[in-house]
């Protein structure tokens, strides 16, 4: 997924549409090696051509077989990804006089006279790979949780009522005698 600079600028202030299939899965792998498997990655979408640069709108399609967290079985995540990319070349980005250094922090200078959204596909699957993956049943099931002798793994639920529990009136044992006059005046 590749175009020269001079390709694109034929298309000035209008769009090229793309749509593609990319199989990056030895790539990934190489760069994350959590990662078992890799489906196709269906790419579809366009780069608006401009003055002010290139800007590129796609979305990214796959599904990434991952280990477990608990069990390390292999879990397959269906991922979807919409990404938004804004590339100019030196000369545009120092033609710009009217945004702010922070807006200019989210514009990716182009070193070569080439625009390749496959380096943009890849960064984007790493950083959206989810921390935890478990499998269906380890998702239904609490029981699996590990545990050892003065510790164990608790659900969200089972913390969450722990909580309920602990936020709940506890009374000073010094001050207990003083909590049995506010009972007797509250019963008068």
């Amino acid at each position: 997924m590749k175009w020269a600079l001079a390709e694109l600028n034929k298309f000035k202030n209008s769009q090229v549409d793309f749509k593609e299939a990319l199989d990056l899965k030895a790539s990934l792998q190489k760069r994350e090696p959590f990662i078992l498997d890799l489906a196709p990655i269906l790419v579809e979408g366009f780069i608006q051509v401009d003055k002010v640069g290139y800007t590129a709108h796609f979305s990214v399609e796959t599904v990434i077989t991952l280990p477990s967290s608990r069990s390390l079985e292999p879990v397959e995540v269906p991922l979807s990804l919409i990404i938004d990319e804004e590339y100019m070349t030196d000369a545009q980005i120092k033609a710009l006089e009217d945004i702010s250094d922070d807006e200019k922090e989210l514009i990716i200078p182009l070193e070569k006279d080439l625009i390749d959204l496959t380096e943009a596909v890849e960064d984007y699957i790493l950083l959206n790979l989810p921390l935890q993956v478990l499998t269906a049943e380890e998702e239904q099931s609490t029981s699996g949780l590990p545990k050892g002798d003065f510790w164990q793994v608790l659900s969200e639920e089972e913390v969450a009522f722990a909580e309920k529990l602990d936020s709940e009136t506890k009374i000073d044992p010094r001050l207990a005698k003083l909590s049995e006059l506010l009972v007797t005046e509250d019963d008068e």
